[in-house]
């Protein structure tokens, strides 16, 4: 956001007149002109495409305090360039993240494109690096079109209105593969184009399903694995025929098996992640001809979440997480030999692509570092940085880094969660706290950076927790199955009284001031949590969140309709139907009776607006608090930082108002912060 002028009234000097010998001493000099009181600061400027309904404006004074937790960046690895050895980037200097290049450790960015809304993907093209693709869409549509870029530049590759992903590159750089709903708005059929003439473009397979991938191409390019996915405990591995679209199942299809990354190894050999024979994703090979899967990795718990193949075929990489962390491993295909990277801490880690020349790079991010770009050389193990985000000015090394809490929930099972303290020397006492419930809702939370969120717990000296409910990935296929269906469903909301159970009881912990928020079906969650322990929870703040799961299935885009019912229910069905109705948030809004704020997109193709529209009515009219924050041009989640920026604003505002009990916090910040 651009500062804020100050407006303040002139001062006007008054001279005094000589006095004359004429006057006497008993004369009282001349009374100086009353000052007018300093004018208070014109509130902060609201993005023009933000409707803000119901809240108070944003007081200068605020975002001033608060602007160094604002001017963090991250940066994310997306590709190697071949040719000159420089590592392709996203990062943000203006208000949306863009490609830039770095040509070594440590250099200066260089930004290359230069668009209104963020690039989400980038690649170099494998082999020559002649050519570059990015991925974007317009306003958080998800309407992903593919496009070269040069000399900031884009050129179109896909049709400018179907929603495109891109998938997988030949290793010469010459067949680009991506996956496409423009035959019918649906279904997600498989293209490929030679990005040098994007007339070339075909499609080659004409599936059913929005969940389809060409994971890979075998190193002569005549065949693909794709990956059809169904739901996280069920998916499918073809073999295609890159020329004629001929798809030939892998394995056997009536499995209950997920199936994770599947790439070609330069001799031919087809490495993967599966589930197979485990509650976790393990790494190993596939047979073609048979389906076999072969465990090659040694770990036998949690989940390997990503990998890559050097291109001689000498080493896998691969990251393990391990309840949450991330390990970086190395594995010698021959031996079968693993050695672990330990230049990095503990953290996430992400994008692990291997160079031509044996070099990985990787995006790493802890709770003391926003995302960075790093790379491993595979002999000496030695981590080099890339970049070095800035994080507004402020010491990342004083945030806290959370603690594990274990519960067990009302049936047993076991739940656990990551709980950020605030420095109780800084802020002695019992402290509020609030609960932040994930989305997906296969999603995890997971230690990493926090951001704008920090100045909660640096600042204000708010707790957070971060819950994983049943449902949650990380802890196995029964785990996150846990929630499935209509009939499970408010399972997962009973484990978040399980954790009040424990935090309330906590001693550094005041369980008169806990509040929440969460976002997509962590949102549904926030309505539900405030619904059910509504006299526990002082305030929700609910963001891009069903509020009824029949409208939310019938409005979701088309492409992710079948994916979302095999999750939630099938409201085409009357039992589950009227299940679904029974455990809506906008059911029970009798119920909903602590403050509300609630953040959604006007161009979210997930959870559509109108799921914030409807709940906000329906509490409004109970004659209840309903703050509202629509971003015109934003989707699932803001994306644009002067909305992302505005909109942490107005939070710290709810929150101050309903958590903090702060007086007159709706329109002002108290000086201390505390």
């Amino acid at each position: 956001m651009r500062s804020i002028l100050m407006a303040g009234l002139l001062a006007t000097s008054v001279s005094a007149t000589a006095q004359t010998a004429a006057q006497t001493a008993a004369q009282a000099p001349a009374a100086a002109p009353a000052q007018a009181p300093a004018a208070a600061p014109p509130p902060v400027e609201k993005p023009a495409a933000l409707v803000a309904d119901g809240i108070p404006p944003v007081p200068a004074a605020l975002a001033d305090r608060t602007r160094a937790y604002m001017e963090y960046r991250t940066a994310a690895f997306e590709s190697w360039n071949p040719v000159d050895r420089s590592v392709l980037i996203t990062t943000r200097f203006g208000n949306t993240a863009q490609v830039h290049g770095v040509k070594q450790p440590g250099a200066a960015r260089t930004q290359l494109s230069f668009e209104a809304d963020r690039i989400s993907a980038a690649a170099w093209a494998p082999g020559k690096g002649d050519v570059m693709v990015v991925q974007k869409d317009i306003g958080g549509s998800e309407f992903f079109q593919l496009y070269t870029l040069k000399d900031g530049r884009l050129t179109l590759l896909t049709d400018g209105k179907s929603r495109n992903e891109l998938n997988a590159w030949s290793e010469d750089g010459a067949l680009l593969g991506y996956s496409s709903t423009r035959r019918n708005g649906t279904d997600s059929d498989l293209y490929v184009v030679d990005p040098r003439d994007p007339a070339s473009g075909r499609m080659v397979a004409e599936v059913k399903g929005g969940g389809w991938a060409i994971a890979g191409f075998s190193p002569d390019r005549s065949k693909a694995v794709v990956g059809e996915y169904l739901s996280i405990t069920k998916s499918n591995l073809w073999l295609m025929d890159v020329a004629t679209g001929r798809m030939t199942p892998i394995g056997d299809h009536r499995k209950a098996i997920a199936w994770g990354a599947a790439k070609f190894a330069p001799d031919g050999t087809l490495w993967a992640t599966s589930d197979e024979g485990s509650e976790y994703q393990r790494l190993g090979t596939v047979d073609l001809k048979t389906g076999r899967f072969t465990v090659v990795a040694p770990e036998a718990k949690w989940d390997v979440e990503d990998f890559d193949i050097a291109r001689d075929g000498s080493f896998v990489a691969y990251a393990v997480n391990e309840a949450g962390v991330a390990r970086l491993r190395l594995l010698d295909p021959r031996t079968r030999a693993v050695r672990t990277v330990d230049g990095l801490p503990a953290g996430q880690i992400g994008g692990i692509e291997v160079a031509p020349w044996g070099e990985i790079g990787l995006t790493f991010t802890s709770a003391k570092s926003a995302a960075d770009v790093y790379s491993v050389d595979p002999r000496s193990m030695a981590v080099k940085r890339w970049t070095t985000s800035e994080t507004g000015g402020l010491d990342v090394t004083r945030n806290v880094e959370p603690e594990l809490v274990e519960v067990k929930s009302f049936d047993g099972k076991a739940v656990s969660g990551f709980l950020y303290r605030p420095d109780p020397a800084k802020f002695p006492g019992r402290r509020p706290l609030i609960l932040n419930i994930h989305g997906g809702p296969e999603g995890q939370s997971r230690p990493g950076f926090l951001g704008r969120n920090n100045y909660l717990l640096n600042e204000l000296g708010i707790a957070i927790f971060y819950p994983n409910v049943r449902g949650s990935s990380g802890y196995g296929k029964t785990f996150v199955s846990l929630d499935n269906g209509p009939f499970r469903r408010e399972d997962s909301v009973k484990d978040i009284g399980a954790f009040l159970d424990r935090l309330e009881k906590d001693p550094a912990l005041d369980a008169t001031r806990f509040a929440e928020t969460g976002g997509s079906y962590g949102g549904y969650m926030c309505y539900a949590v405030a619904i059910r322990y509504g006299e526990r929870v002082k305030a929700a703040n609910c963001v891009v969140a069903i509020s009824n799961f029949v409208t939310f299935l019938e409005n979701t885009q088309s492409y992710r309709r079948d994916l979302r019912r095999v999750e939630y229910g099938d409201e085409r069905v009357p039992k589950q139907r009227a299940k679904l109705m029974a455990i809506s948030p906008l059911t029970s809004v009798d119920r909903l009776t602590i403050p509300l704020m609630v953040v959604t997109g006007g161009n979210d193709p997930r959870v559509p607006a109108s799921e914030a529209k409807q709940i906000v009515d329906a509490v409004r009219a109970k004659g209840r608090t309903a703050w509202s924050l629509l971003g015109q041009d934003e989707g699932h989640g803001f994306a644009k930082k002067a909305n992302q920026d505005y909109q942490f604003w107005t939070s710290l505002m709810f929150w101050q108002a309903n958590l903090l009990g702060e007086p007159g916090a709706a329109g002002q910040i108290a000086a201390t912060d505390r």
